[in-house]
């Protein structure tokens, strides 16, 4: 920087060398990234659902040599959170084949001229519904599904409900 004597007052307007301003951008809104296509992105990164698995066996290998009860929570939790991801992911993979399925459905259909037809968010949430209905009754565990719902159900209702004063 350029040295000025304290002495003299500083001028008004001073001269200042201009610094040019690092401009910082997020690569998830800039145009210069590329637009984000899931279907690329997992073909891109497949190698990590390898490395993931690896990691998950080392962990549970830890979990049981661990004898200190503090270390074996964190592996316990650890382990949790990473099956709670791959399940996220395997259901994120089901949504998108599903979309996908109907999309090209649709491509068929407007292929032999008839009109499109788009299912609406309610509609496609009934679909869900029935095929995780048809995936727990496969499994066997409809019953208990449908019980928590109900205890679920209950408690909220039991809230909504007005305070109930005892004479």
């Amino acid at each position: 920087p350029l040295e000025m004597s304290a002495k003299k007052p500083v001028p008004f307007l001073r001269q200042v060398v201009p610094v040019r301003k690092k401009v910082h951008r997020d690569p998830r809104f800039d145009d210069l990234s590329g637009e984000y296509k899931p279907e690329i992105f997992m073909k891109t990164y497949s190698f990590l659902e390898g490395i993931k698995k690896q990691e998950k066996e080392m962990v549970q290998k830890q979990l049981k040599k661990c004898r200190d009860a503090e270390q074996k929570e964190k592996l316990q939790q650890l382990l949790n959170r990473m099956t709670q991801q791959e399940q996220a992911q395997k259901k994120q993979q089901k949504l998108r084949e599903r979309e996908l399925s109907l999309k090209r459905q649709q491509r068929e259909l407007a292929k032999q001229g008839k009109k499109p037809f788009f299912l609406k968010k309610s509609e496609k949430r009934k679909l869900e519904l029935a095929e995780k209905y048809a995936e727990l009754k496969r499994s066997g565990k409809l019953e208990s599904f449908l019980t928590k719902k109900r205890k679920r159900n209950a408690i909220k209702d039991k809230r909504r409900l007005p305070p109930q004063k005892n004479l």
